[in-house]
């Protein structure tokens, strides 16, 4: 029996259990650290940058390990090797260079052409910038800026509410979180609220909310003037959303439960309804590797059908003249300019401007995301 650390004993366990159950990998990991508390922040830290690693480079990983393939043999190999080292190893096919399952990977290539999807893949096995929203409703750039000089070394961000930190620190025991002075959110994320272009006194209905982030975002221009609705079909996500708006000092916001029978009396009343569709979430793989292995054609197909099927219940709620922003963190075709295409010709809307999209192609660059505004 091989000998293992107390690092090891909770890397291995982590990954075997991880791989028998159905949660997101982050989801696991704070599951599993809640149970497990004598594991301190330091063993955290190392074991969360391990096991990101191994299961960004599992294909790679696979191939080049002998059958049968354990967690273990990965380990090893991982401490044998330097993954990018095989990235113009041409006896290797591509895909298992980026270690992409193949099906994904073809997808990526259709969308993006051959050489954009292999920096693409290579950048989603890097780590993602760090990046917080100042929540203008309570500070300023300036002001966070100033407070985190020493301690922290940000930087700004392109956005004029992006501020980008070297190194991960625990957000939430902070004191400036505490009083709601800013929440950890993608640039990419921050300019795509910035879609929403509602003004003071105006209706706002954020279709799928989720804790709230595009809601926390599109607030400060409202100016607590008008109402910002959030739903969703999730209700302890709503509740979530609740504590955050609290903390951010948001008065002009309320929760609109799945089956409130309130819904209906709000048919065509908003101003800006914001459609954060379900995906594939292949823009966000840096923070998300899981996702790439748990990707299958069906599944996609049921996300098409279901991003459909939502626009045209969020569509509902859209005023005449009023504004519907169909939003995605995916870099698929499919998932983007084809549903564009798709919701213009079935509800006979036009397009504001020109889609927003961003790519990771750099080591700094946001995540993979696309937005694009409807006028009813």
């Amino acid at each position: 029996m091989i000998k293992t650390t107390f690092r090891e004993h909770h890397l291995f366990t982590i990954l075997f259990k991880y791989e028998n159950q159905v949660l997101p990998l982050d989801r696991f990991l704070k599951e599993y650290f809640r149970f497990h508390k004598a594991i301190g922040s330091k063993d955290r830290k190392i074991l969360c940058e391990n096991i990101y690693s191994m299961v960004r480079w599992k294909g790679l990983l696979d191939y080049l390990c002998d059958e049968p393939v354990s967690w273990e043999a990965r380990y090893q190999k991982l401490s044998q090797i330097k993954p990018t080292h095989f990235f113009d190893n041409t006896e290797i096919p591509l895909h298992i260079r980026l270690s992409f399952p193949k099906e994904l990977f073809s997808l990526i290539v259709e969308s993006l052409g051959e050489e954009k999807a292999r920096f693409f893949c290579q950048i989603s096995n890097s780590t993602a910038p760090i990046t917080v929203r100042v929540n203008l409703l309570k500070t300023s750039r300036e002001n966070l800026l100033k407070i985190w000089e020493s301690q922290l070394a940000p930087t700004c961000g392109s956005f004029h509410t992006a501020i980008i930190l070297p190194k991960r620190v625990n957000f939430f025991t902070l004191p400036e979180f505490k009083m709601g002075y800013f929440e950890v959110q993608d640039e990419a994320s921050q300019r795509l609220a910035d879609l929403v272009a509602v003004k003071p006194g105006q209706l706002v209905l954020d279709f799928c909310a989720g804790s709230g982030g595009k809601s926390l975002a599109i607030a400060p221009k409202m100016k607590g003037k008008g109402q910002l609705f959030l739903h969703d079909i999730r209700k302890h996500v709503l509740i979530e959303a609740k504590k955050r708006l609290k903390r951010a000092g948001i008065q002009n916001a309320q929760i609109l439960f799945p089956f409130s029978s309130q819904k209906k009396a709000l048919y065509e009343k908003f101003d800006w309804v914001l459609v954060d569709a379900p995906c594939s979430g292949t823009g966000t793989m840096r923070r998300n590797p899981d996702m790439k292995w748990r990707f299958t054609s069906k599944m996609l197909q049921k996300t098409l059908e279901e991003q459909r099927l939502i626009f045209e219940q969020a569509m509902r709620f859209v005023k005449p003249g009023g504004h519907i922003v169909y939003m995605t963190c995916s870099v698929l075709e499919l998932e983007n300019e084809e549903q564009t295409q798709y919701f213009k010709k079935t509800f006979l809307l036009n397009t504001v401007s020109s889609a927003f999209s961003t790519l990771p192609l750099d080591i700094n660059d946001p995540d993979g995301f696309y937005g694009q505004v409807f006028v009813k």
